[in-house]
Formats: structure tokens, C-alpha cells, sequence
């Protein structure tokens, strides 16, 4: 046990004692058992078959130095409390530094050494910078108001303290104005220290302790904008594929994530440089200042790059225009692609540049021949940025957790310490991606029953023309697909370069490594599926497939792991509404579109013939895939199935078909109108009087219920058989003859059909039924929803109005409840019990004997016709009468048959396999 100098801190006695033995014993049984898990459930990371996440097996230097280095837990915040890991820890922000071309030498004159740091994660880097950015902008205002107020510690300054405006104009600091102190370029702003020392003697000792009030840090941001009355919030911009922490950084910095403004994309996913530019001027024209702009080096959904050279050109432009402002990058994910640039300044384009030559080495193929020549100039670029964040555990292949950040200029440091800074200073040869972009871009064919889009554009489809795509697709799987690095490269010997397979390949795939691709199936006469939503199933279930989501799933059979993210409207614009088009989908809609995604971090997938791996890997996806469309087609099959409604009316007999949203032959809101045979009639009658169930209708057959209604009104009045069951004693009569004889409504409920958002201040519904007998049913405006419907509701006008008749009952109106706001109910519960049932609070709006303020409106469309817009619709007219409504006995409230997909595993069932088989860890401790 420990010892120090013959001391035991641990007594013998305590040791033998029965309870520090149990302790061990049960930290043992812990250890193994978890070891166990972690070895049967635990994802593959390090596998080429792990394509999914920024994750791979680590480097070994990496992974050794993690585990000795927390056996000793340094804490990097002194040298005395960490002398090796601070060191280290300062090693590797130079190392940084140079990787990204900053310049590193502290005696260089050229202009000041760069500086970088270790962070726990990106976002935190990220948040730094935007730390950075706030102070930077408002240190030229904690100056000059030290300077301007009558006893500040700056007010001994002469006229002949000045600076340069950012349009060049050299200008005493007294007079400059508030909009030009905003906008002095960054290393103007981070002379002023050293030219106060130069000029006047100013020690930067003194002059911290001088501006501590005005400081940002100390004062606050408020105190600077109020004094120097801005009345307009500075503002960020960035990509709309910006990570989650650019918003959260905002909020925490108290600059408010609405003063992040972000900037649409192109159909790349790369930012809209015009929309950039535009966004600028507007700032120009109205004074307002901008903090940075934030270039997303390696998007983590696409991989997308974007043009850093056109930024900062465009920081430039608007600098002699006199805004100014930093330029961040954030290459999180794609900074550690900068490697992969030959070194120096001495940069030439490789697509003119001799195979096999350069820095390349292994198979002969030059590092950067498989990035895009517009992303190689980008990377380059990184060195004119003003700070950089960079992820050592995405392509560093380091452990969790481990950001930095790196800035141009050292100094810039300082603005976010109080005393001292925080620490004190004086080849990958292939990376495999494209085998896999050329994998989707190829996987499809004409005749298979799905179509496998990748989200980078094909060259041959600018075209427009369908064969030349195909043919360039067999190119790719002759040429690619079915070859080795090394045999693309000897193939292209002697070749022009237009000609060359290189040439096609550095076309093909994003911008890095990650490769966004998305899926659309066909139904079984070869046309392509137009629904987005049912899109979205086939990848939801693919992914699914190739993912670990319970227990019962061995990680070490699934052949292959993706990820998926999602385009959204908001965020992707223009840019989902063009990758929708090239699906085959509808665009009017603007639901989010589910995107799949590889990312290729071993190096080894495509170093062996492709045959061998990636086409294997291909083969498994596909087969995957064809078994998942099979499921969409079921799924999608407007055929004859088995029908239930709930019974509405007792003099005059209604029908509220029960819908289900995930299958087609489901999809509709319907209320038709109908007649028993005298026998079942008088049964229902009976039953109807002496029960407060609810009383079901199912059919005896599968009937095709769509073409059933098409019948309504063309001769002779079509019907079917029914059963009537309430749900404590079953069936209660077999085999009544059902006659429809109207369709009230049958609207559609595909995603096409749903409207954009819920309804506000308002729940909408249908009423129909008769003046003696009313009935409503809630309007599905999307899903999810729930089901909500009452029999037989009393109505008391507010005023004896005329224009409530059976016949307006007949085709069925809209009315409202008032002041009860959908959309913020929404979603509603996923079981029906914590709504009605007996664990329920009481507090749900939709009970038997509620009252409700109501408004009523004529219906404008046909029962056939699409809702979409509806309520809007009507309620922009005025409503043909007001009213109480009171809820009746019979009320059917159902969230779980409406939602519920017979095709899914429901995720808590999932969460719950997972949270039993992690206690048996718990349940083995405590035997002991």
C-alpha cells in the first residue's frame, strides 16, 4: 500500500477489515462487469466499416500519452503544478500555428508571433474567439472614454496620440468617432499598447491596472453602449451550417444569439458569398458595426468548405470602405486538412503537376491530388485569418475531449485575462474519400428500386442530360470503383488532364471527407416517390439498420455504420429545395429533408482493390436498402385493409374513420354519413342509449375504403360489413350492412397535404351532424397530432343566427375553440394515459363537461380537397356565428393509433432494453 519514508497511510488493520474488502470486492465485480458491456455493445470505432461519426481508431503516440499522462492529472494552469503537460501543452500550440502557416518566431519583425492553446472541445474554442471578438471591438471605446473623462487615468494624452482609420486616414484619437473607434483594423487596435509605451512611456502594467474600469470585463457592455450611445447591437456572421456553439457562444457572451446572424448557403453548402456581401452594405449603410465573420472550414454535416479566399478579399474591400472586422475560422473539423498542403509559401496548383511526384510518398500518390484545387487555395488561406479553432479529437486522431485555438497575433490574448496570460511563452497520404463519394455517385442503377443521389453534383449533370450521367456513372465504376489508388494514378500517365480518372475523382465527394448523400425509392412501377416524408422513412429505416439501438444489436455484424443529419428549409434554403429536385421530390412543401452521411477517417479502405472492401461495403448497403423499400412500398400500398370508426349520431347515423399518419391507405380524414340495415340499426339504437363507451365500427374485410368513397353519389350507394365493438366487451354485433351515403370530408393527410406550422390561438375542427345532434372532430393540420372528437356537443349561439342549418351541418363547417392555443400544446403526450387516464393531473383541455368560446365558419372546399391552408383561410373571413360549446359525455381523446407506425420499434422501448441491461451492473454489486 502507499508508503512515504517508512510512513503507511493506509493502516494493515484497516486493510484486513471486512468492509474495505467488501468496497474492493464490489469496485472489482464493477470493473468486470462494465468491461463486459463495454466489449459486447461497444461501436467499432477503429473499423473501416465505421463510417458514421468523426470517429477511428486512434494513433498510437495519441492513445499512450493519454492514458500515462492521467495517471499523474496535470492541471496545465502553472508551470509548478504541471511542468511536463504545460510544456507539452505550449509545444502543441506552436505546432498549430505552423500547421496552419502562421508565422512562429517571437524575434520575427515581419509582424507578431502567433499563439495557441489547448481547449476542452471545439465549442469551447469557439467561444473563446467569440470572447475575443467582443473585447477586441470595444477595447478602442474603454480607451477613449479613460481618455475623455475629466479625472481618467488616460486624459493626459495629447492630440498627438493617433492612429490609422481602417480606410488609412491617420487621425488624432480624441477626434475619432464612435463608428470609426469600431472599426480600426484588428492589429491597429492591438498596437495601441506599445505605441503608448513607444510614445509616452506607458507601461503595460500600468495601463492594464488604468483601464480596468473601463474595461469591457469590468464595466460591461452595456455601461460602453450606453455611453457611447449605440443603438445598434453589434453584430456576427455566419454560415447557416454553423455549429450548434456559434449560437450558444452568442448567448453566453451577452451578445444575444439573434445578433448572429446567419448567412444562407449555395447548393454546395458552402456560404452565399453575394448574400455575405450584401449583408455587409446593409451594415455600411446603417452604421452598424460587425464583430467577425465566421468562414466554417469543414461543415460537420457535408464537409463543406467555405471560400475563405472571397472573405477575407471581402474584408479587405469593405476595411477601405471603413468597416472593419476579424475573420474566424472555424475548421473544428477541417483544419488538420491544412497537412495535407505541400510546405512553404512556394504553393503550385497539383492538377498541372506529374502523378507520383511532389511530397508525395507510399503509393506515390501527392497528399493534397484528392482535395478540390478551390479547397487547397482555401487551406491555404487559413494564414490570413485572425484566429482558428481546430479539433485535435476529429482528424488529429486524439482522444476525447480536445480542442484549440489558435490566433494570428499572439497579443490578441491578453484581451480576455485580467493579470497574466494563461500561459506564459517567451503526412497523410490518402485519406480514402473518394472511394466512398465515388460509391454513392455510382450505387444506383436505372432499373433498381431505389435512387442514391449524392449531395456534391455529379459533372455530367450540369448537362441535363440523363445518359451522359449514366455513362458517367459506369465510368466510375469501371475506372474507380474496381481500381487502386495506385492503379488510377499509373493509369493516367501520359493522359491530358481533362482526360485523366484523377481529374474526375478530385471532382467527385465534398470538400474534405464527409460524404452526404440521400436516398428516394420507386414504387413497383418504376416512378420515383414524390413525398419528402416517405423519403425520409426509407433513410430513417436504412440508418437504423446500420446503427446500434439496442441490446439485442452486435456491433460486431453490422457491416456498415452511417450517420444521417437533416436539410432544413430554414437553415438550407434554396440549397434543400435543389437537392430535393435532383431526388425526384415535390418542393413545395418546406419539410426538412434526411440526409445520409459517411465519413472516411481510415486511411485503409481504399489502399487494397476496391473489389475487396468498398464495393463489399456497397453491395451490404444496397441489399439493405432494396429490403427497406420493400417496407416503404407496404407501407405506401393504397390498397384494401381493415377500417375502423368511431360512431357518431344516434337518430342520423356519422362515421369518424380512425387515421393513422404512417400508412397510405390510412392517410385521410374522413366523416361520412351512413345507414344501418333495421336490424343492426335498432341494436345500435339500444346500445348507443345504455353505454358511455365509445362505439366502434370495423370492418369484416379488407376494402379499399378510397375507391369505396370515389363511388359515393355515381348510382347506386356503395357499402361494406361491419363490425360494432366497445372496448370492455368486444364485439357486440356481427355483420351489419353499412351504406355510405355522403362523404362529408376525406381529406388527405400526406406530408404534402400538412400545413407548415400548428394552429395559434386557436384549435380548429370539423362540425357536423345535425342541428339536433352536432358532432366535431379536431382538424389535422400535421403531424404528429391527436385525435380529438365529442358526440352530440351542445352549442348555444350567441346570437339566434339563421345561418347554422342541418344542410351547412350536413357538408360539415369548421369551427374553433378560442383562446386556446394549439401550437403551444403541441406535441402532445405520446401515451393517451397521461392525458385521460387514471395517473393524469385533470388538466387536459378536451373533458367531458368542458365549455368553450367558439367561432364558426362555412367550409369553402370540397370533402375530396386538400386542408392545407385551410384554417388560415377561414379564419381571414368573418365567421358566420359565435357560440358556447360544451363537451357531452362521449369524448374520444387518441394520440397512440393516429401516430403510431406498425412498421417501428418505439424509441422508449428501445431506451428502456438499454437502461435494464445497464443496471444488471448494479444488480451485481449489489449481491455483494
Amino acid at each position: 500500500m502507499p508508503q512515504a519514508n517508512g510512513y503507511t497511510f493506509i493502516p494493515q488493520a484497516v486493510q484486513d477489515s471486512a468492509e474495505f474488502k467488501r468496497v474492493t470486492a464490489k469496485i472489482s465485480t464493477a470493473v468486470q462487469q462494465a468491461a463486459v458491456m463495454l466489449g459486447r455493445h461497444s461501436i467499432p470505432f477503429w473499423s473501416p466499416r465505421y463510417q458514421a461519426h468523426m470517429c477511428t481508431d486512434l494513433s498510437m503516440p495519441a492513445m499512450l500519452g493519454y492514458m500515462m499522462t492521467m495517471m499523474y492529472n496535470p492541471n496545465n494552469v502553472a508551470l509548478e503544478a504541471s511542468p511536463i503537460s504545460t510544456v507539452a501543452e505550449i509545444e502543441v500550440g506552436e505546432q498549430l500555428c505552423e500547421m496552419f502557416g502562421f508565422v512562429n518566431n517571437p524575434e520575427s519583425n515581419s509582424e507578431p508571433a502567433a499563439w495557441g492553446h489547448v481547449t476542452c472541445g471545439g465549442t469551447v474554442a469557439n467561444l473563446e474567439s467569440i470572447w475575443v471578438a467582443r473585447n477586441l471591438k470595444f477595447y478602442p471605446l474603454s480607451v477613449r472614454k479613460a481618455m475623455d473623462d475629466p479625472d481618467g487615468p488616460l486624459a493626459f494624452l495629447p492630440e498627438s496620440f493617433g492612429v490609422r482609420t481602417s480606410q488609412g486616414q491617420w487621425k488624432a484619437f480624441r477626434k475619432l468617432s464612435t463608428w470609426e473607434l469600431l472599426n480600426l483594423k484588428p492589429k491597429t487596435i492591438l498596437d495601441i499598447p506599445e505605441q503608448l509605451r513607444r510614445q509616452f512611456g506607458v507601461t503595460p502594467k500600468w495601463l492594464q491596472e488604468a483601464l480596468d474600469p473601463y474595461n469591457i470585463q469590468t464595466c460591461g457592455k452595456d455601461v460602453l453602449e450606453r455611453h457611447f450611445d449605440l443603438d445598434k447591437p453589434v453584430q456576427y456572421f455566419v454560415a447557416n451550417t454553423k455549429h450548434y456553439s456559434w449560437p450558444k457562444g452568442a448567448a453566453i457572451m451577452g451578445i444575444g444569439s439573434e445578433n448572429l446572424v446567419n448567412v444562407a448557403v449555395d447548393d454546395a453548402a458552402r456560404v452565399d458569398i453575394g448574400k455575405l456581401e450584401q449583408h455587409l452594405t446593409q451594415c455600411l449603410a446603417k452604421e452598424q458595426p460587425v464583430y467577425a465573420v465566421v468562414a466554417v472550414i469543414g461543415s460537420t454535416e457535408e464537409g463543406a468548405v467555405d471560400p475563405l479566399r472571397e472573405i477575407l478579399a471581402l474584408r479587405q474591400r469593405f476595411q477601405a470602405k471603413g468597416l472593419s472586422f476579424l475573420v474566424h475560422a472555424d475548421a473544428a473539423w477541417g483544419g488538420y486538412f491544412a497537412t495535407m498542403l505541400p510546405k512553404g509559401t512556394d504553393y503550385l496548383d497539383p492538377v498541372g503537376s506529374t502523378p507520383g511526384g511532389g511530397n508525395g510518398g507510399g503509393d506515390g500518390i501527392v497528399p493534397d491530388l484528392c482535395l478540390r484545387t478551390e479547397t487547397q487555395e482555401d487551406l491555404f488561406a487559413l494564414r490570413y485569418c485572425d484566429s482558428i479553432t481546430v479539433d485535435p479529437h476529429k482528424a488529429g486522431y486524439i482522444p476525447y475531449p480536445a480542442g484549440a485555438l489558435c490566433y494570428r497575433d499572439g497579443r490578441i490574448k491578453n484581451l480576455v485575462t485580467w493579470t497574466s496570460p494563461y500561459l506564459s511563452r517567451g503526412s497523410v497520404t490518402s485519406i480514402g474519400i473518394y472511394g466512398f463519394s465515388a460509391l454513392w455517385a455510382a450505387l444506383s442503377k436505372p432499373k433498381d428500386s431505389f435512387i442514391c443521389v449524392p449531395f456534391n453534383v455529379l459533372p455530367s449533370e450540369a448537362s441535363g442530360d440523363t445518359q451522359k450521367v449514366e455513362q458517367e456513372k459506369e465510368r466510375i465504376r469501371n475506372e474507380i470503383l474496381a481500381q487502386t489508388n495506385a492503379t488510377i494514378v499509373a493509369n493516367d500517365v501520359g493522359k491530358p488532364v481533362e482526360e485523366r480518372t484523377m481529374t474526375l475523382l478530385r471532382a467527385l465527394g465534398s470538400d474534405l471527407n464527409i460524404n452526404a448523400f440521400a436516398l428516394n425509392w420507386r414504387h413497383a412501377d418504376g416512378t420515383l416517390n414524390t413525398d419528402v416524408e416517405e423519403a425520409n422513412y426509407l433513410m430513417t429505416r436504412v440508418i437504423s439498420r446500420l446503427s446500434v439501438d439496442s441490446p439485442g444489436d452486435d456491433p460486431t455484424t453490422i457491416p456498415l455504420y452511417l450517420t444521417s443529419t437533416e436539410f432544413s428549409h430554414k437553415d438550407y434554403g434554396e440549397c434543400a429545395t435543389t437537392f430535393k429536385r435532383r431526388l425526384g421530390l415535390e418542393t413545395k412543401s418546406t419539410e426538412g429533408l434526411m440526409v445520409l452521411r459517411n465519413v472516411v477517417m481510415s486511411p485503409f479502405a481504399s489502399l487494397s482493390s476496391r473489389d475487396d472492401f468498398i464495393n463489399m461495403l456497397g453491395d451490404t448497403f444496397k441489399q439493405v436498402v432494396q429490403e427497406e423499400v420493400d417496407v416503404c412500398r407496404a407501407r405506401n400500398e393504397d390498397t384494401a385493409d381493415y377500417h375502423s370508426f368511431v360512431m357518431r349520431g344516434t337518430q342520423k347515423l356519422f362515421l369518424s374513420y380512425r387515421p393513422m399518419f404512417h400508412v397510405a391507405k390510412h392517410r385521410h380524414q374522413t366523416i361520412l354519413s351512413a345507414e344501418f340495415d333495421d336490424a343492426s340499426a335498432r341494436v345500435y339504437r339500444e346500445l348507443k342509449g345504455n353505454t358511455e363507451e365509445e362505439m366502434i365500427l370495423k370492418t369484416v374485410d379488407k376494402i379499399d375504403l378510397q375507391a369505396l368513397l370515389q363511388r359515393v353519389g355515381s348510382g347506386e350507394p356503395p357499402f361494406f360489413k361491419g363490425n360494432l365493438e366497445t372496448a370492455s366487451n368486444g364485439v357486440v354485433f356481427h355483420g351489419a350492412r353499412v351504406q355510405i351515403t355522403s362523404v362529408v370530408k376525406n381529406r388527405p393527410l400526406r406530408a404534402a397535404e400538412q400545413d407548415e406550422s400548428y394552429p395559434v390561438g386557436f384549435v380548429p375542427f370539423y362540425l357536423y351532424g345535425t342541428m339536433q345532434e352536432p358532432h366535431i372532430d379536431h382538424m389535422l393540420t400535421r403531424s404528429p397530432n391527436i385525435t380529438l372528437s365529442a358526440d352530440t356537443v351542445a352549442i348555444a349561439l350567441d346570437n339566434n343566427t339563421s345561418s347554422i342549418t342541418d344542410a351547412v351541418l350536413a357538408a360539415g363547417a369548421i369551427l374553433s375553440f378560442e383562446g386556446h392555443h394549439e401550437a403551444s400544446m403541441q406535441p402532445f403526450a405520446d401515451k393517451n394515459d397521461d392525458l385521460v387516464g387514471p395517473s393524469a393531473d385533470g388538466s387536459f383541455f378536451f373533458t367531458s363537461g368542458s365549455k368553450f368560446n367558439a367561432k364558426i365558419w362555412t367550409d369553402p372546399r370540397g370533402p375530396h380537397e386538400s386542408a392545407l391552408g385551410l384554417a388560415a383561410e377561414v379564419r381571414a373571413r368573418d365567421p358566420i356565428a359565435t357560440a358556447k360549446v360544451t363537451l357531452q359525455r362521449e369524448v374520444v381523446v387518441d394520440v397512440e393509433k393516429l401516430n403510431r407506425d406498425p412498421f417501428k420499434t418505439p424509441d422508449e422501448a428501445k431506451v428502456a432494453r438499454w437502461r435494464e441491461h445497464f443496471q444488471l451492473i448494479g444488480r451485481e454489486v449489489g449481491k455483494i
